[in-house]
């Protein structure tokens, strides 16, 4: 129990009395190393047989709550992690067509979440109501705590939207294109050393350094996504969020980006991205949320991927649907 706790290394000597406790209460009731007080019940009642009874109970327990704190100890910081998204009873239409239908959707700081469905099942809405894209009909959103409405820390947000250009025909090289996701940090201001630097990084981070120079109307289709995504990264954000950054990427370039969401993972950052599948990213999927029109009918552990979708180098494409609505300003690059 002491190696659990002090591997935990966030519990007080308070917290390690209350875990104590609970683990103590947990047995009583038959849980945890109940099991050996239950069996016990079965047992002679002489004096003797209880007290060899209670000599067996206390070592047994020792080892058989070992792994109750640790457990408890998970279960307290999930529950306690700070929810980054928040949506509760979304609704929303495109048009006069209804998309959402009451989505419920949290994710938790450092959290890598997937939003999966067919196309139309809302998953791309869904992601462009939290930055603001689509209006909800109705319902509650709230980033890092704070509603959707009233949210103005773009900063801490990285948005990769569904497009299959780096620069909407707009001629510019690679690192002008990455450079703009600066532009919720440094606004009006000068790009400093420490600009500069979040941009080269995050042109390593993708392996397009090399092509730094290059215009992105000579990148292939799986380069410009790699600069869409070291644009989001440039930013240096808490949270990012991604819209379908696989579609239409060759093998090559799907697992340059795993790498780089890898390491953006490793240094804490919640991710919410739209996938038509898991592909190379599925080891990094913490949760998967399924949409059917719109509406959430899983929100779980990822789903196995079956028949042509399991064999080892498909490659999904798909066409990027149109989108209906006009863009609400949101201080984000879109």
């Amino acid at each position: 129990m002491t190696q659990a706790i002090a591997k935990n290394g966030r519990h007080s000597g308070q917290d390690q009395r209350e875990i104590i406790a609970e683990v103590g209460v947990a047995s009583e009731r038959g849980g945890g190393a109940a099991g050996v007080i239950s069996n016990a019940a079965e047992r002679p009642t002489t004096e003797h047989a209880e007290r060899a009874e209670q000599t067996e109970h206390t070592e047994q327990a020792a080892h058989a709550v070992h792994p109750e704190p640790a457990a408890y100890a998970a279960k307290s910081s999930d529950e306690e992690r700070e929810p980054v998204i928040t949506v509760r009873g979304a609704r929303a239409s495109l048009g006069s067509r209804p998309v959402l239908r009451g989505v419920d959707l949290t994710v938790r700081r450092g959290e890598v979440v997937a939003l999966l469905g067919a196309n139309g099942s809302g998953k791309s809405t869904m992601i462009r109501a939290v930055v603001g894209q689509v209006p909800l009909n109705s319902g509650e959103l709230e980033l890092f705590g704070i509603p959707r409405r009233r949210f103005r820390q773009w900063a801490r947000v990285g948005y990769m939207p569904q497009r299959t250009t780096a620069a909407s025909g707009v001629p510019a090289t690679v690192r002008e294109v990455v450079s703009s996701g600066r532009l919720a940090r440094t606004k009006l201001r000068w790009p400093g050393r420490d600009d500069r630097a979040a941009v080269d990084r995050a042109l390593e981070l993708v392996g397009m350094a090399d092509r730094a120079k290059d215009s992105v109307n000579a990148l292939s289709g799986g380069q410009h996504q790699r600069v869409l995504i070291a644009r989001a990264l440039a930013g240096e954000p808490e949270l990012l969020i991604m819209d379908e950054p696989m579609a239409g990427v060759d093998l090559a370039s799907q697992q340059v980006l795993a790498d780089a969401l890898r390491q953006q993972v490793a240094e804490g950052t919640t991710v919410l991205l739209v996938l038509h599948e898991l592909g190379p990213l599925e080891p990094l999927i913490d949760r998967a949320v399924v949409l059917r029109d719109g509406c959430v009918v899983h929100d779980g552990p990822p789903p196995q991927a079956v028949g042509q979708h399991a064999l080892p180098g498909h490659d999904h494409i798909h066409p990027h649907a149109a989108y209906a609505a006009e863009p609400i300003r949101t201080g984000l690059l879109t």
